[in-house]
């Protein structure tokens, strides 16, 4: 059974950072992209990062471009975003799944999610 565990969200006021984190189960991680999303209040879900299965390759929408920043660990099944200079514009849940390739639809169920609110 997959499992996807998203973690590391909270509140935060405009400027600062968080790391979110994404443990996972039940596939074999390490063979698949793997991709952030969020969705904030009232608007669809929308990819935000996502990252080759070797790291080679990262792409990011362009409101956070120079923010964030995506990476994996193969051995630890875990994926990573590194949220930095945040802003109030970024307050969403945020969401990890795998893609069959970079510009494919999320592979699974979508988990809980974590909430990451931006406000001071």
């Amino acid at each position: 059974q997959v499992q996807l565990v998203e973690s590391g969200g909270g509140l935060v006021q405009p400027g600062g950072s968080l790391r979110l984190s994404c443990t996972t189960s039940g596939f074999d991680f390490q063979d698949y992209p793997m991709s952030w999303y969020r969705q904030a209040p009232g608007k669809e879900r929308e990819l935000v990062a996502d990252i080759s299965t070797l790291s080679l390759t990262t792409h990011y929408t362009e409101s956070v471009k120079g923010r964030f920043s995506i990476s994996r660990d193969n051995g630890q099944h875990t994926l990573f975003l590194q949220m930095n200079s945040l802003m109030p514009e970024d307050t969403a849940v945020y969401y990890c799944n795998a893609l069959p390739s970079f510009g494919g639809n999320p592979l699974y169920a979508w988990g809980q999610g974590t909430l990451v609110a931006v406000s001071s």
